[in-house]
């Protein structure tokens, strides 16, 4: 006997709330974050002027909200079959039937048009970018690496960590930058703890899904060893920060450094739910206290020195 509630058992929703749900507006909101923050830095780092600015950091924050919308929305399309297995999924609108998926692939198509439209009205580069993460986020993370192999993280991680390079291409077509990209790779390398940690505490949804998750197909230990090997090549990406400011770089060290720290610590004195919750919190911290540093920094550098 199917688990999963109906349309029909579900209270019923607003349509509002449905379509929220259809387009992850929690993940929107948490990927227009490294967006900003490489907007900022490339406004400072070229020391352009806000007000002449102001229609590409519009444009940038409308066509990334769509953008990453659209992704969110074909995962959800394309997955709803694991999804109705999956405890924190199973109540997806388009699990449930509250959407039908003829709408949401409209609406997809839709906003990723009218998305790359809008930030190629910033830059070329900047339509491209957002086209780019779509597609790798669809195509060879979604519809190929999710279900068939444990690097489904690594491969996800390209588009996860679009959002700042669309950012810096709104303002300057030309994302070959040491900050940039140390921007951009850090924010690749943060995914894969982060994701490993979902993995180990929905470990049972994972597994019943049939997706082959790091942690649920090489166990525990695998992961920590991964983890530190990621963790120390954030460490290394960290320098890259150090080529517009020591206290970016700074930050970003120490924060790399204590996430390192407590991956050891973690993994030898907690269990593992324990563990992966711990790391699941300071990967939050670690992305808020970071590019909210980076946004802070480069504020602060654009008022004072314009």
């Amino acid at each position: 006997m199917n688990e999963n509630l109906s349309s029909n058992e579900l209270p019923k929703r607003p349509l509002s709330k449905i379509i929220g749900a259809t387009v992850k507006t929690g993940i929107i909101k948490s990927n227009l974050i490294p967006m900003f923050a490489g907007l900022t830095l490339a406004l400072y780092t070229y020391q352009k002027d806000l007000v002449e600015s102001y229609p590409n950091i519009v444009y940038a924050l409308l066509g990334s909200t769509l953008v990453i919308a659209a992704a969110g929305a074909f995962n959800n399309l394309y997955d709803r079959d694991i999804d109705s297995v999956m405890k924190r999924t199973k109540n997806r609108p388009t699990v449930t039937g509250e959407i039908s998926a003829k709408t949401v692939l409209i609406l997809s198509i839709l906003m990723t048009v009218v998305g790359v439209g809008i930030l190629a009205l910033a830059t070329p580069l900047a339509g491209l970018l957002g086209f780019l993460g779509v597609f790798f986020y669809v195509v060879p993370y979604t519809m190929w690496s999710k279900r068939r192999t444990i690097w489904n993280t690594e491969i996800g991680s390209i588009s996860g960590a679009m959002p700042p390079l669309i950012g810096w291409a709104a303002i300057q077509p030309d994302i070959t930058h040491p900050a940039i990209i140390g921007l951009f790779f850090v924010t690749v390398i943060w995914q894969m703890p982060h994701f490993y940690a979902i993995a180990i505490r929905s470990h049972e949804d994972y597994e019943a899904a049939k997706v082959p998750m790091l942690p649920v197909v090489k166990g525990v230990k695998r992961t920590y060893i991964q983890t530190n090997v990621y963790l120390v090549i954030m460490i290394l990406m960290s320098f890259l920060f150090g080529t517009l400011s020591i206290g970016l770089m700074l930050v970003a060290l120490i924060l790399s450094i204590g996430w390192l720290v407590l991956n050891i610590y973690g993994s030898k004195k907690m269990e593992p739910s324990k563990w992966a919750k711990s790391m699941f919190i300071y990967s939050l911290v670690h992305m808020t206290v970071l590019f909210s540093t980076v946004i802070i920094y480069s504020l602060m550098g654009i008022f004072f020195f314009s």
